[in-house]
């Protein structure tokens, strides 16, 4: 009778507890990377812990019995010592953590059309209010109870540039590679990483025909260079699902894919979320 009670019991508290999000990214607390931080044990009574790098939200999960945040880190981050804050059972508390040096190698690019390098005075202004456009989109926060951390790549080919490659085109120093890039045949699948829904579309000067994807919580997937779309924002996304067909718009010297992965508004390596790092073929 007491092993029967225990039994009813444990599968009781078994229902209560929210779903584990499958495959955690690997941890890598560097400019680029993806700090995961235990918070407090998964327990009846005990509600999810909210938490907040700097202004911006912060994703947490539970996993191994454990609340743990999962804090993007962006490229610029310097190392050193930051700061959590955490909001749990009606308190606030500030958690430390420690960021590491990583060094990134260089990528040199030569451009044939250089007004992809040294931009119009309207190409500029176009670049600028689109930079401000991205950097809302990446901000954006919906809440769900459960989000699929497991990611499948969004397409098969040839990986030919990986996240945070310190680029210059045609000599000149230009932002870091905060993505990494499969090299597919024009007119190629690709494929959400996650389920999600279609956060936006678009066609810019930089990154050309490019779908945004939320996957909840502040997690963002960000696919570029498109050919052609085959989503709408708003838009139920399951994973797998193909999103459209790669290309080469934008500023691109072949066909390929750029994928992206935002986190709490920072790109990060995308390599973490995958179930063993991509190797170059």
């Amino acid at each position: 009778m007491f092993a029967h009670t225990r039994f009813w019991s444990s599968l009781l508290f078994a229902a209560w507890l929210p779903l584990a999000h499958a495959g955690l990214p690997r941890a890598a607390s560097v400019p680029g990377g993806v700090a995961l931080l235990p918070l407090a044990p998964v327990a009846p009574g005990n509600e999810r812990p909210r938490a907040w790098l700097g202004e911006l939200p912060v994703f947490v999960a539970a996993d191994g019995g454990k609340w743990v945040a999962v804090t993007g880190l962006a490229l610029d981050t310097p190392p050193g010592t930051h700061e959590l804050r955490v909001e749990a059972g009606g308190e606030t508390r500030h958690l430390h953590f420690a960021v590491s040096t990583r060094d990134y190698p260089a990528q040199h690019i030569t451009m044939k059309d250089s007004s992809k390098v040294q931009l119009s005075a309207s190409d500029l202004a176009r670049v600028e209010r689109e930079i401000a456009a991205i950097q809302h989109l990446k901000r954006h926060w919906r809440e769900t109870a459960d989000t699929d951390l497991d990611f499948v790549l969004p397409a098969e080919g040839r990986l030919t540039g990986r996240f945070g490659l310190r680029r210059f085109f045609n000599g000149e120093a230009r932002s870091p590679h905060a993505g990494f890039d499969i090299a597919v045949p024009r007119g190629s699948a690709v494929r959400a990483n996650a389920a999600g829904l279609v956060l936006a579309t678009d066609d810019y000067f930089f990154n050309g025909q490019t779908v945004f994807v939320d996957h909840g919580n502040g997690l963002i997937s960000m696919y570029c260079h498109l050919e052609r779309i085959d989503v709408r924002p708003g838009e139920a996304i399951a994973k797998g699902q193909r999103l459209g067909s790669s290309g080469m718009s934008g500023r691109a010297t072949g066909p390929h894919l750029h994928w992206s992965v935002i986190l709490n508004g920072a790109l990060v390596d995308p390599e973490l979320f995958i179930g063993r790092p991509a190797k170059k073929r």
